[in-house]
């Protein structure tokens, strides 16, 4: 048996204008959705987390910068301090050879 709810053209035509509107109307752009006032979106938060690490890496390097300079300022003390140390061995070296040297001159001596 066919189901007659719709009977009259007229009544076929309304039921189908009717189904026309409510395609139109799902397809109609519809108001966007605006975040609270107190909600970050998640750009705005993701550039304060990239801002955040990227101050703590550079202050991680320049701590790094600071004690690689107080290690090599200390590198260079030292070798100043041992190229010291070797020049003055040397100088009480040549100083002993030298008075050996008038030591064993002053029985020749006339």
């Amino acid at each position: 048996m066919k189901n007659r709810t719709i009977d009259s053209f007229n009544e076929r035509a309304a039921a189908s204008a009717a189904a026309k509107q409510a395609l139109l109307a799902k397809m109609k752009t519809k108001p966007t959705v605006t975040a609270p006032e107190g909600v970050v979106d998640r750009a705005a938060r993701r550039e304060a987390e990239l801002a955040e690490v990227r101050a703590r890496r550079e202050a991680e390097r320049a701590e790094k910068r600071r004690k690689l300079a107080e290690t090599e300022a200390l590198r260079r003390e030292i070798e100043e301090f041992n190229r010291e140390t070797a020049e003055l061995e040397a100088r009480a070296n040549q100083k002993a050879a030298r008075l050996a040297r008038y030591a064993g001159l002053g029985s020749y001596r006339r």
